[in-house]
């Protein structure tokens, strides 16, 4: 089985919870690609028969990476047919969708749309979407403390922290069981 952990991380929280997910397909025996997405990123998802896919949450979306090679990555399939009407599901294909946020204003609502977004483009090529993940992520830049204390979700400092990280671990390993 070929997996992929693809990942856009600006502040270091989602990368955390990628390095997590990677140790665990790791220690289980696997070979894995893991890549955090940069301007320069090129990827075949349908090249994978496992994807692992995340990103931070900026204003509802994944980051600004993360969109640009997904709207690449969808005019690119458009063009060679492997979107289809009616998106049948492909034998094989999976797909594990994960994020960070900070839900200073409205909570896990900000977080579900980036999530939906980067779906879509794993739903149109057929892949089965077994999970969506979300993980709570401090605001790291210092002109935004506050907002990781004075939020919607209290004080989250110091998140992801080692209980979010085993709970991403013990999905991680939950979910390679298929």
């Amino acid at each position: 089985m070929r997996i992929l952990n693809l990942y856009y991380s600006s502040t270091g929280n989602t990368a955390l919870v990628a390095e997590r997910i990677d140790q665990v397909i790791r220690d289980a025996g696997h070979t894995l690609d893991s890549i955090r997405i940069d301007k320069e990123t090129v990827v075949d998802l349908l090249a994978y028969d496992f994807v692992f896919a995340g990103s931070g949450v900026y204003a509802w979306l994944p980051g600004k990476p993360m969109q640009n090679l997904f709207e690449q990555l969808r005019r690119t399939y458009v063009e060679d047919g492997a979107i289809k009407p009616a998106s049948p599901k492909l034998t094989g294909k999976y797909a594990v969708l994960y994020c960070t946020y900070g839900g200073v204003h409205t909570g896990i609502n900000e977080a579900i749309p980036a999530i939906k977004y980067m779906g879509q483009l794993f739903d149109h090529l057929g892949f089965h979407i077994l999970a969506e993940w979300y993980v709570v992520g401090a605001y790291r830049l210092e002109k935004m403390q506050a907002m990781s204390r004075d939020g919607r979700l209290g004080d989250i400092s110091d998140r992801p922290n080692e209980q979010d990280l085993r709970h991403i671990a013990e999905a991680t390993r939950g979910i390679l069981r298929i």
